[in-house]
């Protein structure tokens, strides 16, 4: 950051099927780098819902954040940020960048090349609610190519399930990437979100975008370097 400017506090929102372990090397990096880093509880439950617990978190930190998403936590910090005056920049990593009205199940399938569907395993709960995980045969090949095999065993056991109804509620409200600037670090070649969904999202939502080539769902860890250099880069061009 520049001499004089405040350094923003990073704030991690995972998505489903993960945790906020799987942000360790992203953390250890942006802590060696000087920024205050926040890890946000994600319950996966649903949108609305899942927004409303990473805006009270926002509003609990003092200074200029810059909000990283993951996944369905893309659908999540799009509207959490909503109104928010202290979110410098969103980051969208491998992520939903949903409109008004989308649901992330609906933009998963908008483009050929999504495995999800066919990865579930679904583990029904008392009062007809659903839970769903990737099926741990399948985390590797489908999740996490590009992870080491140990490595993706462990974030498959770790993972943590989201609510079926989650993929199917519509984003509701304006959208944060309306206002707010925004960066898209694509996944060039995710078996989950299709890169051509990724950057269909990215180019509506006028962001800035890096691809990384041969890169799974799991870009941040496979390639953890290049994600913090861009986080890097949204916190240096959004500073004032």
């Amino acid at each position: 950051m520049v001499a004089g400017q405040t350094t923003p506090t990073i704030v991690l929102v995972h998505g489903a099927f993960a945790d906020s372990s799987g942000f360790d090397a992203i953390i250890r990096r942006l802590l060696a780098g000087g920024y205050p880093v926040v890890a946000a509880p994600n319950p996966l439950r649903g949108i609305a819902a899942d927004a409303a617990g990473v805006r009270a978190l926002l509003n609990s930190i003092e200074g200029p954040v810059v909000l990283v998403g993951h996944s369905y936590g893309g659908a999540v910090i799009s509207a959490a940020a909503t109104g928010s005056a202290h979110v410098r920049a969103l980051v969208y990593i491998a992520a939903f960048v949903p409109g008004t009205g989308e649901a992330v199940g609906e933009l998963v399938v908008r483009f050929p090349g999504s495995t999800v569907n066919d990865s579930l395993k679904a583990v029904p709960l008392p009062g007809g609610q659903v839970d769903l995980y990737i099926d741990p045969a399948v985390y590797h090949s489908r999740f996490a190519a590009d992870v080491p095999a140990d490595d993706a065993a462990v974030y498959a056991i770790a993972q943590r399930p989201a609510a079926a109804a989650a993929f199917g509620e519509p984003a509701a409200g304006p959208q944060a990437w309306h206002t707010i600037p925004s960066y898209d670090l694509i996944s060039g070649a995710d078996l989950i979100i299709p890169p051509q969904t990724q950057e269909f999202m990215a180019e509506r939502a006028g962001a800035v975008v890096q691809r990384v080539e041969g890169a799974s769902h799991l870009v941040f860890v496979s390639h953890p370097d290049t994600t913090v250099a861009f986080i890097e880069r949204a916190a240096r061009e959004t500073a004032g």
